[in-house]
């Protein structure tokens, strides 16, 4: 008899926690007009919005006369976790200085390794890398995936030479 109870007590349990997550789904489904949610994308791509802290590929931030921040430090590429990111350098003699430093070649980005993460932005000593909201990224070949983000013909700035 007391198995026969035990039964009834859980069955009738069981309703009532499934009529609280009911009430509660209930809620949000009668204030959803309010506030809406889901954005109805593609259709909406010229209104598309996202948050401040959204994060999808990395960019290298170039000026108008396509001077770029990066020093070649490799800070970047030693803190990224999945080494989506290569940065090729050679040295050469700065004519005004006389000293051989680091001189970019080629700045590679793996973006189908990339998870995101954005430790690489945040280490970035010079500010030359950062995240931007471009998430279509849908390919039928992997191969471009690999980027790289350096423009032909850039220079270091000026600042970040002399920062050195």
């Amino acid at each position: 008899m007391n198995a026969i109870i035990k039964y009834f007590s859980d069955v009738a349990g069981g309703f009532i926690s499934l009529l609280k997550g009911m009430r509660i789904t209930g809620k949000h489904f009668a204030r959803s007009y309010k506030e809406i949610i889901t954005q109805q994308y593609p259709d909406n791509k010229d209104s598309l919005r996202f948050a401040d802290r959204y994060r999808a590929q990395l960019y290298m931030v170039h000026n108008e006369q396509n001077e770029m921040r990066c020093d070649a430090c490799q800070t970047c590429e030693t803190v990224c976790p999945n080494g989506s990111i290569e940065v090729i350098w050679f040295r050469e003699e700065d004519p005004e200085t006389g000293k051989k430093g680091k001189v970019l070649d080629k700045y590679v980005y793996h973006l189908g390794m990339c998870t995101f993460c954005n430790l690489c932005v945040l280490a970035c000593p010079t500010e030359a890398i950062k995240m931007n909201h471009e998430f279509e990224t849908a390919v039928y070949d992997r191969s471009e995936l690999t980027k790289v983000l350096n423009k032909p013909g850039s220079k270091v700035m000026k600042d970040i030479k002399d920062h050195k």
